[in-house]
C-alpha cells in the first residue's frame, strides 16, 4: 500500500500557533466517502467545501457532491478527469492521490465523527478570523471611530458562524413536522378557538387570520394618516399585556398566546410611543397629554395606568437609521437578555431601514428587496412573527376608490413576494373629511345646504370606522375586517355593528 503524504501548511514565523485543523481526518473521511457512496450521501449535506482546511480536500468534496447529485458513482476513477489539470493536486502527486485516500477502509467506521470534527474545527477557524478582524478594526483609528458599530458588526459575524451548518438540524422527519402541526392545533383549541398564533388583541382580526403565526413576515401598509402606527402599537401592547396576564395566571410561556414584544421605532421616539399607549389605556387624548391640558382626576387616571403597565414586556428601540444587519443583531441581543422569550417583533417602518450598501449602484429597489428578505429571514431564524410597517405609493390618491391594492406597495415587488401576509389600513372618513364642501351661511343658495347635508350624511356613515384589508394570506382567505377607530386616543377596537 502506497504511503499517503498529507498536505501540510506550516504556520508563518510570526504566528505562534497554527490554525485548528485535522488534515488526516479530512483525508480519511473523503476516502470513506469514495469507498461507500451511501456514506457520501449522508455527509454531503452536513459540510461545505469551505469547511476543509486543505483546499484540495475542499475541491474533492465538492466534486463528490456534484457527482452524487447527478446520481453518478464517486470513485477515484470517476473523479480523476475532474482533477487532471488541478495544480494543487499536482503538488500532491497528481490524481493518484485520490486512490491513496481510499487506501484504508478503517475510516468507514468513524467517517461521521470525522465530519463532525471537520465542521467544529472550521467553526474555530472562523472564530479566529472574526477575532482577528475585530482586533484589526479596533486598532485602526485612521477613520471615524465607531465602537458600537464595530461591536454590532462583530455580533453579526459571530451569529453567521453560529448559524452556519444548520442544514442538518433544519431537516425534519414527517413525524416531527406533524407533531408540530398538532401542537399548533392544540394551542388554538386551548385558547378558545380561532387563535393558533400570537394574539392581536382584536377578536375580529384573530378570527380572520388565526393570530400572528411564528416565522411569518406580516406587512402592515397604509397611506399617511390611516393609522398604521397606531394599529401596530395597539397590537404590540395587546400581545405584551396578554403575556403579562398569562404569566400571572400561571400559564406556561409555550402555551401563552401573548408575547414579549420588541418594537423598533425608526420614526417616533420611545416616549412618544409610550404616550400613545398611556393615552389609550387612560382614555385621555394624547394631544391633551402632550400639551398638559388635563385635570387632577385625569392625572390620577394616567398615574394608575402607568403603574399598572410598568412591568409590561414591551421593549422599545428608537434608534434611527438602523441597517437590516444591525436590526438582526439587536433582536438577537434582546432574545439573549430575555431567555429567548421575545415572541413578536414590530418594525416602524420598513423604508427607514437601510441595506448592507453592497448593491453597488445605490439602487433603492434592490436595497428594499434586501431589507424585505432580511426581515423574512429574521422571522424564520427566530421563529417569531415580524410585523413591518410599509409606505404605499401615491398612486392610491389618483384613484376614485382609495382602497389600497398590492400593486401600491412602494418601491419593490419583493415586499409582496417575501410577505406571508399583507394588511392594508384604510379609513374612508379621512378622505370624506377632505371633501367637505363650503359650510352654509345665512343667505346661501339651497344647493349649498343640500351639498353640505349630503356630505354630513356620508361622514356620519363612515366616521370612526376603519378597514383592515387582508390582501395576502398564505394560511387562509383574503378579505377585510371592519374596526372602530378613536382618533383622540389612537385606539382600534372590534366593531360590533358589522
Amino acid at each position: 500500500m502506497a504511503t499517503l503524504a498529507f498536505p501540510t501548511h506550516p504556520a508563518p514565523a510570526a504566528e505562534p500557533q497554527q490554525l485548528p485543523r485535522n488534515v488526516e481526518a479530512e483525508a480519511a473521511m473523503l476516502g470513506a466517502m469514495m469507498i461507500d457512496n451511501r456514506l457520501a450521501d449522508d455527509i454531503v449535506d452536513q459540510l461545505e467545501p469551505v469547511h476543509f482546511f486543505e483546499p484540495v480536500h475542499g475541491r474533492i468534496f465538492a466534486a463528490i457532491k456534484t457527482l452524487r447529485s447527478a446520481d453518478m458513482l464517486a470513485t477515484p476513477v470517476t473523479l480523476r478527469p475532474m482533477f487532471e489539470a488541478d495544480e494543487g493536486m499536482k503538488e500532491l502527486g497528481g490524481p493518484a492521490y485520490l486512490a491513496g485516500l481510499t487506501g484504508s477502509g478503517a475510516a468507514l467506521i468513524g467517517a461521521r465523527q470525522f465530519a463532525r470534527q471537520i465542521y467544529d474545527l472550521a467553526m474555530l477557524r472562523a472564530l479566529v478570523s472574526v477575532g482577528r478582524t475585530l482586533v484589526e478594526r479596533a486598532m485602526d483609528t485612521s477613520e471615524e471611530v465607531n465602537p458600537r458599530a464595530q461591536i454590532e458588526a462583530a455580533e453579526e459575524e459571530l451569529y453567521k458562524v453560529a448559524g452556519d451548518g444548520g442544514a442538518e438540524n433544519a431537516v425534519k422527519t414527517f413525524a416531527q413536522a406533524t407533531t408540530m402541526a398538532v401542537k399548533m392545533a392544540e394551542r388554538a383549541l386551548n385558547s378558545g378557538g380561532n387563535l393558533s398564533g400570537v394574539t392581536t388583541g382584536l377578536d375580529s382580526i384573530n378570527g380572520k387570520i388565526g393570530g400572528m403565526h411564528h416565522s411569518d413576515l406580516i406587512i402592515l401598509a397604509g397611506r399617511p394618516g390611516m393609522g398604521k402606527t397606531s394599529l401596530a402599537t395597539n397590537i404590540a401592547f395587546n400581545a405584551a399585556r396578554r403575556w403579562m396576564r398569562d404569566m400571572a395566571d400561571g400559564i406556561a410561556p409555550k402555551d401563552s398566546v401573548g408575547a414579549k414584544v420588541a418594537f423598533f421605532s425608526l420614526e417616533m421616539s420611545a416616549d412618544q410611543l409610550a404616550t400613545r399607549i398611556l393615552a389609550e389605556q387612560s382614555r385621555i387624548s394624547s394631544e391633551s397629554l402632550r400639551m398638559g391640558r388635563i385635570s387632577r382626576a385625569e392625572f390620577a387616571q394616567l398615574a394608575a395606568a402607568a403603574a399598572e403597565l410598568e412591568n409590561l414586556p414591551l421593549f422599545i428601540d428608537d434608534t434611527g437609521g438602523l441597517s437590516i444587519s444591525a436590526l438582526h443583531t439587536r433582536v438577537r441581543r434582546l432574545q439573549r437578555r430575555h431567555n429567548n422569550e421575545i415572541g413578536l417583533v414590530v418594525v416602524d417602518y420598513l423604508q427607514l431601514l437601510s441595506g448592507s450598501g453592497k448593491t453597488g449602484d445605490g439602487n433603492r429597489v434592490q436595497e428594499i428587496s434586501e431589507i424585505s428578505r432580511g426581515l423574512k429571514t429574521l422571522a424564520k431564524d427566530l421563529n417569531v412573527p415580524v410585523v413591518a410597517l410599509s409606505q404605499l405609493s401615491r398612486a392610491v390618491e389618483s384613484r376614485e376608490d382609495k382602497r389600497p391594492m398590492l400593486s401600491d406597495l412602494r418601491e419593490s415587488g419583493s415586499i409582496e413576494q417575501d410577505a406571508d401576509m399583507v394588511w392594508f389600513v384604510f379609513r374612508e372618513d379621512y378622505y370624506v373629511a377632505q371633501r367637505e364642501p363650503k359650510r352654509p351661511m345665512e343667505g346661501d343658495d339651497s344647493r349649498v345646504f343640500e351639498d353640505h347635508q349630503k356630505w354630513a350624511t356620508d361622514m356620519e356613515r363612515v366616521y370612526g370606522l376603519a378597514e383592515l384589508i387582508v390582501a395576502k394570506q398564505r394560511h387562509g382567505a383574503t378579505g377585510k375586517v371592519v374596526l372602530k377607530f378613536d382618533p383622540t386616543i389612537t385606539r382600534f377596537s372590534d366593531y360590533a355593528g358589522y
